[in-house]
């Protein structure tokens, strides 16, 4: 007790000192909070590429098939310059693009719908409506889409009733941009929909006033505001297509390989080098495409 209590006074002390040190300097609190997720970003996450790029500069033994520490751009080179390797990179970034542009189309009606017009119980039940895809399983919906395409599919087969010839869709192109535009469509949804809640009122009301008509309304004052959610869903959608390599194997087939596919087959063979100078492919476009998205005022619509 006599302990404790000679204790009490110098530790309260030290308390006191502390939270005066944390007052003057709110930036210390700020460190201390974040100190740990911080290390665990740069361990974890930045730990990772960096291995991922170290990793891409050395080789193969043909004869042994094991990695040696050998400094090569030898990968880098074939990405450059055997064609079938481009063809796929630009296949993937094409299709990825494709499908953010058709998800913003898509969005927008349905974003403006609910945040401009719908009524409460409406709009609750578009939000189901939209989220709810999510709820299930993401090979679930693949499958489900692979159904619907297929040769004897529910959509030849409604093709078929009203006289239509039937369509191939399972296994190109075309299937992989229909399937992956509908399982990315809500991550588009919701930020231009939070973009769309955020115009305020009074802006379109001025606008009329000052003899702006609906399209000139939507061009001069709803698209300028709505930019950074468009580009905040499309960063979502683009990112989500670019990895992917689950749907180009299920939708697609072995002709519409994307870089995902090519990393796992040469993993599995193995040839990890390659898989990882590959896989710098999708990073770099991302990280010129998250600069880009970071100018165009993105990051404040997320």
């Amino acid at each position: 007790m006599i302990d404790a209590a000679a204790a009490g006074p110098p530790l309260r002390k030290a308390r006191l000192r502390l939270s005066a040190v944390f007052w003057r300097r709110p930036w210390l609190k700020a460190l201390a909070l974040l100190l740990l997720p911080l290390l665990a970003f740069v361990i974890v996450y930045l730990g990772a590429l960096t291995a991922l790029f170290v990793s891409a500069f050395w080789q193969v033994n043909d004869f042994t098939a094991k990695v040696e520490h050998i400094w090569t751009f030898a990968n880098f080179s074939a990405l450059i310059h055997q064609s079938v390797y481009r063809r796929i990179a630009l296949r993937t970034i094409g299709i990825a693009s494709a499908v953010t542009l058709t998800d913003a189309v898509l969005a927008f009606p349905l974003a403006y719908f609910m945040a401009r017009v719908a009524g409460g119980k409406m709009r609750a039940l578009l939000f189901v409506l939209v989220l709810m895809p999510l709820w299930s399983s993401y090979l679930v919906r693949v499958y489900a889409w692979r159904t619907i395409l297929a040769h004897d599919g529910a959509l030849n087969w409604s093709l078929h009733k009203v006289g239509l010839p039937n369509v191939g869709l399972l296994y190109t192109n075309w299937g992989m941009w229909i399937v992956f535009s509908y399982i990315w469509l809500p991550f588009m949804i919701l930020p231009v929909y939070a973009a769309l809640e955020r115009i305020p009122q009074s802006y379109l009301e001025a606008s009329q006033d000052l003899g702006g008509r609906g399209w000139r309304t939507l061009r001069s004052v709803i698209l300028p505001l709505l930019l950074p959610g468009l580009v905040a869903g499309s960063i979502f959608t683009f990112s989500l297509t670019l990895g992917d390599f689950i749907t180009p194997l299920l939708v697609g087939g072995s002709s519409s390989s994307f870089i995902g596919n090519v990393v796992e087959d040469k993993v599995g063979q193995p040839d990890i080098p390659f898989a990882a100078a590959f896989a710098t492919v999708p990073v770099l476009v991302m990280g010129i495409y998250l600069v880009i998205a970071r100018r165009l005022g993105a990051f404040e619509a997320l």
